[in-house]
């Protein structure tokens, strides 16, 4: 009911809107930078980067003191921008894309609504969209991209993304620190309490604020340009990171540092009645990115496609007692490249819960761009020596299945309040929100992504509509591990039994959760391994012996690689393959590059070759 008023509510400003002149609609702005979380701008931290244009625009405007990516990656951040829904039920969760699909039924990328409107909609220049290009999106979407190529008088949404503070520009070489001293001095940078406290780690920190200064400077040259075309007293604009920090832990993480991002919305005086607080105001209410988009169509009064997930946070209806009083997010993380992960989160107040659907993998687990950068690599290198402390060497180890924090007392999610009797009532309230979350999407990466690709990519919400008891089995099937394994056993063994796949694949993945305890399903799982129809799940009885070291996965695994029918159910096979070499019974895989076709190690597919070099010897090392 709530969303059909709003639709008429927007209905009837959009018919105002198409009756008005274009002036008297606002323009709308969006400043996006890469990468930087909260923890980096002196607007919101204590050590930050001091940023002045943006700190002249919150001047002149508000502070989201809570926003979030819903995905802490860009592909999948900018996917649920761009759409209004949230990834896992879209199939736009993984990052990057193995295939395009297409928007759900219903909707479409949502500047096309602005441009049906009469907006000039131009982006410049970044996409890196999940899904297949809307054509109707953008006038212009490239790097010669502006909002003054629009008709004289036309209302403009125009983007501009700024890549200085993103991920490869801290790919430096220790030669390069050498010559590159920093602005920020390293020797007044804390880094954060999980990392080691080493000159790299300051370092790197150092640079990353010296690039928050310049960008902050791009930032000001879009400023003067639109003061120059006395634009300013008529545009509305949103400065905001696309996605958390990118030191090691953050970005492709689902904790606050790779989620909770910086936003700022400049309003001029004109358009000060679409804002629920006067200019200056600190908003403690939570916004999302799945947000985004409504909030963008209910600025501009454009109706919001009932399709859409999330509900404007500005505009006409928004007042602040309600906005305040928004007090949750969501979080999910799939593959990051050729990483393959599941964990979904969800934020209420001040606790925060995090659900590791695979948690014998280790937050290290190897992903090639991330371990460009010198700072992963000496924490590492670290552990593997055996010189991080407790806290430190976490990063490297196997999750909980079930984390919770207090983010107001202990903000970098040190201390696992999970298993305290005295926050039993929190746990269970907020697993409870999450199940219910995931079950209404309902959530597709139940089921592996090759399969996906298989079944899935032509309609991934309808399909997801048309699998949702199967779906809600096979998650009932995964939180198994969430019980004593004597409480879990007859649900395993019924699992391992069922004649649907995926339960079987589930019902692994959770033997493999409780390790050695769940050795009584040895045999079962030997049987899987040698003799099932589905090669993935065999990858995962394979994954459970080897784990556990109740058999050799070597030659298995092997053998199902070289068998693969497509490269991705390569990825996924190969992704298990790195998990085992790196863990404590440190396997080693020989592989021969002959017995895989050359095209899987081109284009889309270079996840399968980076998997192949770290695999290889020169990368195989001994405890």
């Amino acid at each position: 009911m709530h969303r059909q008023f709003l639709s008429l509510l927007f209905l009837a400003a959009g018919a105002f809107a198409g009756a008005a002149t274009s002036a008297e609609r606002p323009n709308i702005v969006w400043l996006v930078t890469e990468d930087n979380s909260v923890d980096y701008l002196r607007l919101y931290t204590e050590g930050g980067a001091p940023m002045p244009n943006v700190e002249r625009l919150a001047a002149h405007g508000l502070v989201f003191n809570h926003a979030f990516s819903n995905a802490p990656v860009c592909s999948a951040a900018r996917s649920t921008i761009i759409s209004g829904t949230y990834g896992p039920r879209a199939f736009s969760s993984f990052h990057r894309r193995i295939v395009e699909p297409p928007l759900p039924d219903g909707l479409r990328m949502f500047p096309a609504y602005l441009r049906r409107a009469g907006y000039y909609t131009a982006n410049n220049a970044k996409t890196d969209y999940n899904f297949v290009t809307d054509p109707e999106a953008w006038d212009e979407s490239s790097k010669q991209a502006s909002y003054r190529n629009r008709k004289p008088g036309q209302p403009f949404f125009y983007v501009q993304n700024f890549e200085h503070t993103h991920e490869h520009m801290l790919h430096f070489t220790a030669e390069d620190m050498a010559a590159h001293p920093t602005v920020t001095d390293p020797a007044t940078v804390t880094p954060f309490p999980f990392y080691p406290h080493t000159p790299v780690f300051r370092y790197t920190q150092a640079r990353y604020l010296d690039l928050h200064r310049e960008v902050d400077e791009e930032i000001g040259g879009v400023l003067r340009q639109l003061k120059a075309d006395g634009l300013m007293d008529n545009t509305i604009i949103f400065y905001y990171g696309d996605n958390g920090g990118v030191l090691p832990d953050s970005k492709g993480y689902i904790y606050e540092r790779g989620l909770h991002v910086p936003m700022v919305v400049y309003v001029p005086e004109k358009w000060r009645h679409l804002v629920p607080a006067a200019t200056g105001t600190r908003i403690d209410g939570f916004v999302q990115f799945v947000d985004l988009a409504p909030t963008v169509l209910a600025l501009a009064g454009v109706p919001i496609p009932e399709a859409m997930d999330g509900r404007p946070f500005l505009g006409a209806g928004v007042t602040l007692p309600e906005l305040n009083a928004r007090d949750t997010t969501f979080s999910y993380a799939d593959r990051f490249d050729e990483k393959y992960d599941m964990l979904r989160g969800v934020r209420r107040g001040r606790f925060k819960y995090i659900r590791s659907y695979q948690p014998f993998n280790p937050d290290a687990l190897y992903n090639q761009y991330r371990f460009r950068m010198l700072a992963y690599r000496e924490w590492r290198d670290l552990y593997r020596a055996g010189k991080l402390n407790e806290v430190q060497s976490q990063f490297f180890r196997p999750r909980p299945a079930e984390e919770l924090f207090d983010v107001e007392q202990d903000p970098f999610e040190l201390h696992n309040l999970a298993g305290d009797p005295a926050h039993q009532d929190v746990l269970h309230s907020l697993r409870d929100v999450l199940r219910t979350k995931l079950k209404s999407w309902p959530d597709l990466g139940f089921f592996p992504e090759p399969a996906l690709v298989a079944d899935a990519a032509a309609d991934p919400a309808a399909f997801g509509q048309s699998q949702r008891a199967r779906i809600s089995r096979l998650m009932d099937v995964a939180d198994l591990n969430l019980q004593s394994f004597d409480a879990a056993r007859p649900g395993i063994a019924a699992a391992l039994a069922s004649t649907d796949p995926w339960e079987r694949y589930w019902g692994l993945v959770v033997c493999s959760s409780f390790g050695k305890t769940a050795a009584d399903f040895a045999d079962r799982a030997r049987a899987i391994a040698k003799a099932d129809a589905e090669p993935l799940v065999r990858v995962r009885a394979d994954e459970f012996l080897g784990l556990t070291g109740l058999a050799d996965p070597v030659p298995a695994l092997t053998n199902l690689l070289y068998r693969s029918s497509t490269y991705e159910s390569a990825v996924l096979i190969l992704n298990s393959m790195v998990l085992l070499q790196d863990s404590e019974l440190r396997y080693h895989f020989p592989l021969d590059r002959s017995k895989v076709p050359p095209a899987w190690f081109e284009g889309r597919a270079s996840y399968v070759r980076s998997r192949f070099d770290y695999l290889s010897p020169k990368h195989q090392t001994t405890p």
